[in-house]
């Protein structure tokens, strides 16, 4: 579904790449953690995958296309982004956070009504209670929550995670790991995600790429693989 073939970033007035040379592949309906010290290119290469960043040199292919020759909107309107601060509008109701996209997109009232209800059952909460509250009204993990159902309000092929469930309290967390891998088994998206935590990346991942230092990926391979 993703494949980055060579694809460096060198910011202007920088003399080393934020990422440099990467070449790895994300299978179809598979999650690929990105893990790595601080400043090593994780979120950097995420952003290169939507083109909130554009790359210096190399190629990014989405499902056969080269993103940096399609339509940077249209190709966002593809791709599911969750982010660790959640970004809910808060003058927005839940129901409206998540219907947000598809109403971009034209979808028709009722059609982005029952999208958002079936996306509220899906990361388990119940629409008639949270549909109409504001962000200010619900938990950090509510609203990570909230930030998952938009991410997949439009159904784009792909999601991109960067550390959604980090600023979250490890009891809550692990609750919502356990949330998402049943969400994953049940929608089965082709899903990158930033972590810091290795943990995290062994339980979430099918495959774990591993940043060093330097931007430069220095493994790239199954969690079981990773772990012998």
């Amino acid at each position: 579904m993703i494949a980055l073939e060579g694809v460096s970033k060198t910011y202007p007035g920088q003399e080393r790449p934020a990422v440099e040379e990467l070449e790895f592949e994300v299978p179809e309906g598979k999650i690929v953690m990105l893990i790595g010290p601080s400043g090593c290119g994780k979120t950097t290469t995420l952003k290169m995958m939507n083109r909130l960043i554009e790359p210096t040199t190399g190629r990014i292919i989405l499902d056969g296309d080269d993103v940096t020759s399609v339509n940077a909107d249209q190709l966002r309107r593809r791709i599911g982004y969750v982010i660790q601060q959640v970004g809910l509008f808060p003058h927005m109701s839940i129901g409206e956070n998540i219907g947000m996209v598809p109403k971009m997109l034209g979808w028709e009232r009722q059609r982005i009504a029952t999208r958002v209800d079936e996306l509220l059952h899906l990361v388990g909460m119940e629409p008639g209670e949270y549909r109409d509250r504001y962000p200010r009204q619900l938990s950090g993990g509510q609203q990570q929550r909230v930030g998952v159902a938009r991410g997949l309000a439009a159904d784009p092929p792909v999601m991109l995670m960067d550390e959604p469930f980090g600023a979250i309290d490890p009891i809550t967390r692990d609750r919502l790991q356990d949330e998402f891998l049943e969400v994953q088994r049940q929608v089965a998206k082709t899903i990158c995600f930033v972590t810091h935590d290795l943990t995290e990346a062994v339980k979430l991942g099918d495959r774990i790429a591993i940043f060093g230092t330097g931007g430069r990926l220095r493994q790239y391979d199954t969690p079981d693989e990773i772990l012998t």
